[in-house]
């Protein structure tokens, strides 16, 4: 059984997350709502709809802010044990400071555990409803790009013609093994072009060495074909960069058969990394709090508290997001750009631990 005042320490830790994550899921409603509001501003939607769009998005941004949610539930723990002198009570009866920071480093690596395991992958539900509910209303619904066994398949409609086209892999800035069907509005097939390649480094493919089948006859086509889309290669990346709407089993299966394409899953694998590292992070975020509160004047108001808490946020968001940038653009291994951050926080950290149970 835990002792009492373990039971205690965690209790109140608990609960200040609990509120500061209350706090940040209103505020970030209310951004999502205007967000929300803006987009379906000149479409006929129900009263309801920005509210319940806003609530299917609020999860996801809520997970990607966790770790800051740590840090200040972290400073309002300490706040809270500074202020009622239950810091001093515990020293008295011999309970270290180090040994508090034990409890709050083991209860945050569980909700670190509980929040990826179940909290994800209803964010990942939601987020997924979100855009396939926004797709719908999106004037580019009708342009649709997936990935699946059976290679890469685009929709694209140009006019009065529409193009169903699949190709087995991306190569740099080409689509590799290519068959594009041409429709005409009404889905009547007008040809078949089959290609070994396709250059899609901009909005006017290229289509080399094709043969094309019309009416059942099939000839070899001029050497270079243009044919204008709605797609090149960046739009085609975006369209499959959204992986907070996949949860840990899609994200193992999209990044296998990325490779199967050879399509670059630096991205996913990335992500993967990232999620399999967060209890560690949201770990470290709160004894690195832990450590700062400790080191710090108790004489100093909340507000300087607040503005520490965000002046950290702010600083170690760019230092985790520009080692994440160096690793999706291969500056640097991926373990490096996950792990690095969280290793120069973990000596930080450890640096500060020197004799804080004489704080």
């Amino acid at each position: 059984m835990l002792k009492k005042f373990e039971l205690y320490v965690i209790k109140l830790f608990l609960k200040k997350f609990l509120i500061i994550s209350s706090v940040f899921f209103s505020l970030a409603i209310i951004l999502n709502i205007l967000e929300e509001i803006n987009f379906f501003k000149n479409l006929e939607v129900s009263f309801y709809t920005p509210l319940v769009m806003s609530l299917l998005n609020t999860p996801s941004v809520l997970f990607e802010i966790f770790p800051f949610i740590f840090l200040i539930s972290t400073q309002f723990f300490f706040l809270n044990m500074i202020n009622g002198g239950e810091l001093e009570t515990l020293k008295i009866h011999g309970i270290s400071n180090i040994r508090i920071i034990t409890i709050l480093l083991i209860s945050s690596f569980m909700i670190g555990i509980v929040l990826i395991t179940f909290f994800y992958h209803f964010s990942s539900k939601l987020k997924f409803l979100h855009i396939d509910f926004k797709n719908s209303y999106s004037s580019d619904n009708k342009y649709l790009a997936a990935v699946n066994d059976n290679g890469i398949w685009i929709k694209d409609e140009i006019g009065e013609k529409i193009y169903i086209i699949n190709a087995f892999s991306i190569d740099d800035v080409y689509l590799k093994n290519v068959i594009i069907t041409e429709f005409d509005s009404d889905f009547n097939m007008i040809q078949i072009i089959k290609s070994p390649q396709v250059n899609i480094s901009n909005k006017e493919w290229v289509i080399a060495d094709s043969t094309i089948s019309k009416k059942n006859i099939t000839r070899k086509g001029p050497k270079n074909i243009n044919i204008i889309t709605h797609f090149d290669l960046e739009k085609i990346n975006s369209m499959f960069s959204n992986l907070s709407s996949q949860n840990l089993i899609q994200l193992f299966k999209l990044d296998n058969e990325y490779r199967q394409l050879n399509y670059s899953s630096i991205e996913i694998r990335l992500h993967l990394l990232k999620l399999f590292s967060y209890p560690f992070y949201l770990s470290i975020m709160t004894v690195f709090t832990s450590v700062i509160m400790l080191n710090i004047k108790r004489n100093k108001t909340i507000i300087f508290h607040m503005i520490t808490g965000i002046f950290l946020s702010v600083i170690i968001y760019f230092l985790y997001d520009l080692f994440n940038l160096l690793g999706a653009n291969n500056k640097i291994p991926l373990m490096a750009s996950v792990w690095f951050p969280l290793f120069i926080l973990t000596v930080l950290t450890s640096v500060g631990l020197v004799r804080i149970n004489e704080k």
